[in-house]
């Protein structure tokens, strides 16, 4: 009876554990937890985990079960982020007909960009942060740099689009300020 009882509980911890998320350092905590020492292979036997003792720790078994798979989707995420922005990269277009060139992010890059802020943002909020913490904090400053030197390359070529047609392109500005309207098409003429 005791042992049927046992199996009860043992059986859905092994489905627990044979999650492709589990990963050594899970192992390792789970043999810490149990205080015994197994060799963990994909031949591993249920033997191994029986004598493991898990049943007397289901609480603890399934936190860390649960946590293998939240850190594996961390893990997924990563992998997402570096494979994406090894990929994109700032796009230059011809201003207003010249061959003067203005760098910018395409549009599908600015929305990638503020989907993954958010899912880095996110990944803060998990409890099972520690692992990648060191990785996420990374990714947050980057796609942080990014996003603003995006947003100042636009402020800068909106103003400069404004003096241009209030310098250059105006002819009333420059009959009321010559000489600044000069000076900022010398300017133009250099950049």
């Amino acid at each position: 009876q005791e042992v049927i009882k046992r199996w009860v509980v043992f059986c859905p911890l092994v489905a627990e554990l044979s999650d492709p998320s589990m990963r050594g350092r899970h192992w390792s905590a789970l043999m810490s937890l149990c205080g015994k020492n197994v060799e963990v292979t994909p031949d591993i036997l249920l033997r191994d985990m029986w004598n493991m003792e898990l049943h007397k720790f289901p609480s603890e078994v399934e936190d860390i079960g649960e946590q293998a798979k939240q850190e594996y989707k961390m893990e997924v995420t990563i992998a997402k982020l570096n494979r994406i922005w090894m990929e994109v990269e700032f796009v230059f277009e011809p201003h207003k007909g010249s061959n003067v060139m203005l760098m910018r992010l395409k549009d599908e890059d600015i929305e990638t960009l503020e989907e993954n802020q958010v899912q880095v943002q996110n990944m803060f909020a998990s409890r099972f942060l520690s692992t990648f913490e060191e990785e996420v904090i990374g990714w947050q400053k980057m796609l942080a740099q990014i996003a603003e030197t995006s947003t100042l390359l636009s402020e800068v070529l909106r103003t400069w689009d404004f003096l241009e047609n209030l310098f250059i392109h105006s002819e009333e500005v420059k009959k009321e300020l010559p000489d600044e309207s000069e000076r900022f098409a010398d300017i133009d003429d250099d950049v």
